[in-house]
């Protein structure tokens, strides 16, 4: 992402949806942002289950709520917890990115951000032959 006040804007609004995680479990939120090809930014959170395999990350909350409202084309996420470090997405995550494309990720951290690519975090990530 090369405008930097849109990568600003982009960050916040993870970091904003990082205070609506569910997270009593683990007491570890999380929060997307998601930037369509469009210049629309959708949100998500994560969402714990007392059955922990129901959980819902952030990540996949933001693109499902992208995908419901017809969006596909996504341009860059980013993803923020309360943690120095940046935080990674999961396997999971990486590969429900990776359905829809190598678009930029950008991981935030208190006292650091890293920039990558779904591609980059995910290299042999699976897809149906054509």
């Amino acid at each position: 992402m090369k405008d930097s006040s849109k990568e600003n804007i982009l960050i916040q609004k993870a970091i904003e949806a990082m205070e609506n995680s569910y997270s009593p479990y683990s007491n570890f939120p999380v929060g997307a942002a998601l930037l369509t090809e469009e210049g629309e930014i959708f949100t998500g959170a994560n969402v714990e289950n007392a059955s922990f395999g129901l959980t819902v990350c952030a990540e996949r909350s933001a693109i499902v709520s992208a995908v419901s409202r017809g969006r596909r084309n996504f341009r860059t996420i980013a993803i923020t917890s309360k943690r120095d470090k940046p935080t990674s997405p999961c396997g999971m995550c990486r590969q429900f990115m990776a359905e829809f494309g190598d678009f930029e990720v950008i991981l935030v951290g208190k006292e650091s951000v890293v920039r990558t690519t779904v591609f980059e975090l995910l290299p042999m990530h699976f897809e149906l032959e054509e």
